[in-house]
């Protein structure tokens, strides 16, 4: 029997099953490989907002990490919510030493607006977190947070995507969903630019997108994939699962991870 390729997410636990760990490892299991955890935080959540989080003991972090790649190992990383500075060196240590593709979504706050990550915390990301990422994906909030620099249309998305480089990482996908029009991103590399354009989805049941995209791209990596090709090919399985969201409870829903097994 063949093993299939293994990746690895490192984030927050979502309740309500639409975000975080969950939506990490339904993604990975639609694109065909192994996906493991590594818990960072706990959060009660659920389609009106965050009510709460807990992170675990930065102990029990590293103890997952050692537990998972000195036993299994990974094709690839994901990382999402850390939601702390302890949190964050934590792991940014352990990923300092590995060999294999990381995809960094730095999750600052919920599709609600929920905050999920300490204001002191940032620096740390920006310093430690960064420098290890073969390719980080923030949205334009995340991008400001991290760099001051404010997206206010398409054509300010090259010098956003400059700032993120200039924090460390291999590449940068700078997610334009946010903007006024058509959505695109810019994924660059400094020298290299590829910009994805997507049709406007009329569907707000959009809980767990920026988990999803960045698994997905992570799961085409370990899949032999390079970062333009993971990108392509996790931003069509994005768009398919935004435009099967649907609802659940009286908020908002999530992407339907599993839209091409209900769609064939």
């Amino acid at each position: 029997m063949t093993t299939p390729p293994r990746v690895l997410t490192i984030a927050g636990s979502d309740s309500g099953g639409g975000a975080g760990i969950q939506a990490d490892l339904k993604t990975m299991l639609a694109l065909g490989v192994h996906g493991m955890s590594v818990i960072a935080a706990v959060t009660a959540q659920n389609s009106l907002g965050v009510q709460g989080y807990w992170e675990l003991p930065p102990e029990a972090v590293k103890a997952q990490l050692d537990s998972v790649l000195g036993d299994i190992g990974a094709q690839a990383i994901k990382t999402g919510m850390l939601a702390s500075s302890v949190l964050v060196e934590t792991v940014a240590e352990v990923l300092s030493g590995v060999s294999a593709p990381v995809v960094v979504d730095p999750v600052g706050v919920s599709k609600h607006g929920d905050s999920l990550l300490a204001p002191a915390a940032v620096g740390t990301v920006k310093s430690r977190l960064l420098p290890t990422a073969t390719v980080v994906t923030p949205n334009l909030w995340e991008v400001e947070q991290l760099t001051g620099v404010k997206v206010e249309n398409e054509d300010d998305l090259p010098r956003a995507a400059e700032a993120v480089l200039a924090l460390g990482p291999e590449w940068a996908l700078i997610k334009g969903g946010h903007l006024p029009g058509e959505p695109v991103d810019l994924l660059t590399d400094g020298s290299k630019q590829y910009r994805f354009h997507a049709e406007r989805l009329d569907n707000r049941h959009t809980h767990g997108t920026g988990c999803t995209l960045a698994s997905a791209i992570a799961s085409h990596l370990a899949l032999g994939e390079d970062v333009p090709g993971a990108v392509r090919l996790a931003k069509e399985y994005v768009t398919g699962a935004i435009a099967y969201g649907f609802p659940l409870g009286s908020g908002i829903g999530p992407v339907d991870h599993a839209w091409r097994w209900r769609t064939s």
